[in-house]
């Protein structure tokens, strides 16, 4: 019973050391940066990120844990909004450090749901296995506070060169806004469309938008009736939109 205890023990020791170590070593990728790669299984069978995506956007969502809460809610929400990122031209993708049989009872169990009264509802991208951590330690997404391997809620956008546009994390403790991870879509392509425009704060489609400066002859056209541009100061210059 005692080595029953003891490499119990030690095994418990051991991941923990790993995990910790991985914790460390763990880097969140740059701005600008290639986005890192991997393969991995999913309830789409084996996928390879970000390659199979093409030249699609793609948003990667970490998820801490199946079978959780608020990434039940999170994952719900993602589905009922699909259609919408397919529109965009978004791929979503979700990992979370559970294998691969988790995963798909998980799936199944949230299609059996009506959530918010909207309904069941199929949901069509992939949910990944993540139970080695690989994908949470390529994208500094492991809980330094969680020795047993989890990761933060992290979300990831991915350009259509595969370039990292932008990421935030939220802790365990608190679901995403799907309506802000749409926003940050349209103002990244928004951006990438034109890169001379400036998003401003709480921006959103069809708001006016910002530039650094003027160019030309635009500033002959400032009050102006007829005008795209105008300033509330000469550092808060806009371009109207409509």
């Amino acid at each position: 019973m005692k080595n029953v205890l003891l490499a119990a023990g030690l095994c418990m020791l051991a991941i923990s050391f790993t995990f910790a170590q991985q914790g460390v070593n763990q880097r969140i990728p740059l701005l600008g940066s290639e986005a890192p790669s991997f393969s991995a299984n999913s309830t789409h069978g084996i996928i390879n990120f970000p390659k199979d995506f093409g030249k699609n956007w793609k948003i990667l969502f970490a998820h801490p844990k199946a079978f959780t809460p608020v990434c039940s809610s999170e994952i719900l929400e993602l589905a009922h909004a699909q259609a919408e990122f397919d529109k965009m031209g978004a791929k979503v993708i979700v990992a979370s450090v559970d294998r691969l049989d988790s995963h798909v009872g998980w799936k199944l169990a949230m299609e059996q749901l009506n959530y918010k009264n909207r309904g069941q509802i199929d949901i069509n991208f992939p949910l990944v296995d993540d139970y080695s951590c690989n994908i949470s330690n390529l994208y500094g997404m492991l809980d330094s506070d969680n020795i047993t391997g989890q990761s933060i809620r992290g979300v990831f956008f991915v350009d259509p060169d595969n370039k990292i546009s932008a990421f935030y994390f939220y802790p365990v403790q608190v679901g995403r806004n799907i309506e802000e991870i749409k926003r940050t879509l349209e103002a990244l392509q928004a951006s990438r469309d034109n890169s001379r425009v400036l998003l401003p704060a709480n921006w959103k489609q069809g708001d006016d938008v910002m530039v650094p400066f003027m160019i030309n002859d635009e500033s002959a056209f400032l009050g102006q009736p007829d005008s795209n541009i105008y300033q509330l100061a000469w550092f808060m210059t806009y371009l109207k939109s409509k």
